[in-house]
């Protein structure tokens, strides 16, 4: 396993999403195609052998990879690309637990740069697709059969149940930070230890193989082995009710996979959260009847709460977590426990820490993910990841009125004119383009000298911060804001900005509001 990331895909090591998120935020949304087989087979073999690590990441990371390499062979647009991105990740998700609703949100709360009809529709057909294949290959049967009659006592929520819930919540939340610091950490204690990647990870997986060796001879149990989905299959149906081994086992998950994560496995942490999370709720249900007999709750119910808890709180997809479990369950009932537990352990987790699972490795590299990221993403972008149009730069006292009608643009530039030295004004393109079409307006009018001198190196918000403050539509773009025409890189308009940045219209200082 080792040898092939390290030759072929080094982006294949760890949990994939996070490596999802940074080709959306810091590379245009492109990604290897050997990404695809490699993370497949490396992942396969970390499991296989007994690695404590998700499939879910994997199929996120390899639909996501597959979808990029589609839109550059498509030559799609780039806001084209991040939603087929979206739906490649989405779409395996749904497919993987038959959550088609679940997918979909997966794909809003931590894929998409931008939420609206034309990448939402993407999504849901992906999703939609995806979760259809899967039925027909694997039945109609979600990912864990959760009993729905032990569900159906949560309809009457009593106070002190509810009480509980907003305590299971905390745990949870808890849990899922200690599960979140606990990866990262043996990945420093592993970078650490003298050797290489080869012999790191020998160690690692020597340390996994020896706990669920210990762990069958003192239990007759594998239970942490792999993706563990057998072990939470008992515990939500009531077959593990001893608190102790349910805590031991999610303290084992918990240790298991950030050894084989920290060593530098493959693999996700969808699967090993859905552990810790069954376990950790199991536990708590067990105890609290222990103290408080009279209590309405059931492990089923709070293995099921536990679960998406954990998802909600570790990867900040609070919305997935939920829903996700919501169509594992089909009951209604559980709809109210639900949202309680999901809320409280991801505010607990973000009163902690505002990072996730996904973001503290990401800025670990220094690359900062925002948190409202769909009014964010084009906004932190430099202005010149916009630029789509080229210029062209002529002297003031050429005839370049009919240098313009002679050339054949493949597009229809803009023009930079300069004089003594100096930049005298700026056609833009829109303009050029009226008056070859033969508009009325001599070209020499169209020239405008209302432009704001812009650093090269300015960021999108940058741009708007200056149109807001002084009225410009015109940015010329050059390097160390030099006024020499030969140190200009580029030219954006106002209407560059909204084709280009997906930005509503009306963020024009002179915009009149929209009435319905």
């Amino acid at each position: 396993m080792v040898w092939i990331v390290q030759n072929f895909a080094p982006e294949a090591k760890g949990h994939g999403v996070p490596e999802v998120m940074d080709a959306i935020y810091y590379k245009r949304g492109l990604m290897r195609p050997q990404v695809v087989l490699i993370k497949a087979v490396a992942s396969a073999l970390n499991i296989g052998s007994g690695g404590s690590v998700g499939r879910e990441g994997p199929i996120i990371q390899m639909g996501a990879a597959f979808a990029a390499n589609l839109a550059s062979w498509l030559r799609l647009e780039e806001w084209q690309r991040y939603a087929l991105i979206a739906a490649g990740a989405g779409g395996g998700i749904a497919a993987t637990f038959n959550t088609p609703i679940g997918g979909v949100l997966f794909a809003v709360e931590l894929m998409l740069p931008e939420i609206s009809a034309r990448t939402l529709v993407p999504v849901m057909i992906a999703t939609g697709t995806a979760t259809y294949i899967s039925r027909i290959f694997l039945g109609q049967y979600p990912s864990f059969i959760i009993p729905t009659p032990h569900i159906a006592a949560t309809a009457q929520t009593s106070p002190t149940a509810f009480a509980a819930y907003l305590l299971l919540g905390i745990v949870v939340g808890l849990m899922a930070w200690v599960f979140m610091r606990s990866i990262y950490l043996f990945e420093d204690l592993f970078n650490a230890v003298p050797g290489n990647y080869y012999t790191r990870h020998i160690l690692g997986m020597l340390l996994v193989g020896i706990t669920i060796y210990l762990l069958d001879r003192f239990t007759g149990h594998y239970y942490v082995e792999g993706v563990g989905y057998a072990a939470v299959q008992q515990v939500l149906t009531g077959h593990l009710l001893l608190p102790g081994l349910l805590l031991v086992l999610a303290l084992l998950k918990l240790m298991v996979t950030a050894l084989t994560l920290g060593s530098g496995g493959s693999g996700g942490i969808f699967s090993p959260s859905l552990f810790i999370g069954a376990t950790v709720g199991g536990a708590f249900v067990v105890l609290a009847h222990m103290l408080f007999p009279a209590l309405s709750l059931n492990i089923t119910t709070a293995a099921a709460l536990g679960m998406a808890g954990m998802v909600g709180a570790g990867t900040g997809a609070a919305l997935t977590g939920a829903v996700m479990i919501f169509e594992m369950t089909g009951d209604y009932n559980i709809m109210i426990p639900l949202i309680v537990v999901v809320s409280v352990s991801y505010g607990m987790r973000r009163l902690i820490t505002p990072d996730t699972i996904y973001t503290i490795k990401l800025i670990r590299r220094g690359h900062s993910i925002p948190e409202s990221r769909q009014s964010n993403l084009y906004l932190s972008l430099q202005a010149a990841n916009f630029v789509r149009i080229p210029f062209v730069r002529l002297s003031a006292d050429a005839d370049w009125p009919s240098i313009l009608d002679r050339h054949r643009f493949r597009r229809q530039p803009h023009v930079l004119i300069e004089d003594g030295g100096h930049i005298a004004g700026v056609i833009p393109a829109e303009r050029l383009a009226t008056h070859r079409r033969g508009g009325s307006v001599a070209l020499a009018g169209e020239v405008r000298r209302d432009f704001c001198l812009i650093d090269d190196q300015s960021l999108l918000v940058d741009l708007l911060a200056k149109m807001r403050d002084d009225g410009c539509e015109i940015f010329v773009l050059s390097r160390n804001k030099s006024a020499d025409p030969a140190d200009v890189t580029d030219i954006l308009t106002w209407s560059d900005l909204i084709r280009e940045g997906c930005l509503p219209e009306d963020l024009h200082p002179t915009a009149v509001p929209k009435t319905i």
